[in-house]
């Protein structure tokens, strides 16, 4: 089989036809990297310590400085992480206010 035998797909971002091989490369989801407040890659379950004291919108509370939060979920958001605290359900922290443990 030459190269020119190759299926052709039209895409409608760009409006030319590509190369269906070309089409599914730009198809694979990019894997997201998630870096705290110092540039460490942040992955599921690890913890993580506040660098700074944060009040938390709706729980009238305020979570200090030097606070471990144990196993963070990563979320579609590279700034953004889901955690559990024994106080706060559903807290959402920003990485830009936390450090690898």
């Amino acid at each position: 089989m030459s190269q020119d035998d190759e299926d052709y797909v039209y895409d409608e971002a760009s409006g030319e036809w590509r190369p269906a091989s070309e089409m599914t490369a730009a198809a694979q989801p990019q894997a997201v990297v998630v870096r705290d407040a110092s540039g460490t890659e942040l992955a599921d379950g690890d913890s993580v310590v506040l660098i700074k004291d944060l009040k938390v919108k709706g729980a009238g509370q305020t979570l200090k400085q030097g606070t471990v939060i144990r196993s963070i979920r990563l979320t579609d958001n590279p700034e953004e992480i889901d955690c559990r605290h024994e106080a706060i359900k559903g807290l959402v922290l920003r990485t830009e206010f936390v450090r690898k443990r």
